[in-house]
């Protein structure tokens, strides 16, 4: 469906580590996939919340980078691509100990708006913990 790959794996990690260093060593682009990305939250203990699960704040953060490297991987290297709206439902707890899977896909990527989509799960498990529907921005190129 977006079958114009412009940023790989490598290049998306590197991005963040160029770009977003405060993140840096939090996620893992795991995989392109025909319609979006697979990126992973290496699961740490400041992750975590009280009764030893994932926070709500961190499982939003991997559900914006999901999709913000979603879009990246097609437009490429745009920095100021940004979140403008972002719905999230948490619908039943991470298992504890395990690293969380986004699943971010691509519904519609225009000159201006992406919209997408993502799917966390628990590292191994199939049961999805949370869903959430995002749109970015995607800032006009600028004549050369």
């Amino acid at each position: 469906m977006f079958d114009q790959v412009v940023m790989d794996k490598s290049a998306l990690e590197r991005f963040i580590e160029t770009e977003f260093s405060q993140v840096q060593g939090d996620f893992s682009v795991e995989e392109i996939t025909p319609d979006g990305v697979l990126v992973r939250l290496l699961t740490q203990d400041k992750h975590l919340r009280p009764g030893g699960t994932v926070s709500g704040p961190s499982m939003f953060g991997l559900v914006d980078v999901g999709m913000y490297f979603a879009v990246l991987s097609r437009i490429g290297p745009v920095a100021l691509t940004v979140t403008t709206n972002c719905s999230i439902d948490f619908m039943r707890k991470p298992e504890a100990g395990r690293d969380l899977i986004c699943t971010a896909r691509l519904l519609k990527l225009g000159r201006t708006l992406a919209v997408g989509e993502c799917h966390l799960r628990s590292e191994g498990r199939e049961e999805v913990v949370a869903r959430a529907s995002l749109t970015y921005a995607i800032p006009p190129k600028r004549p050369e």
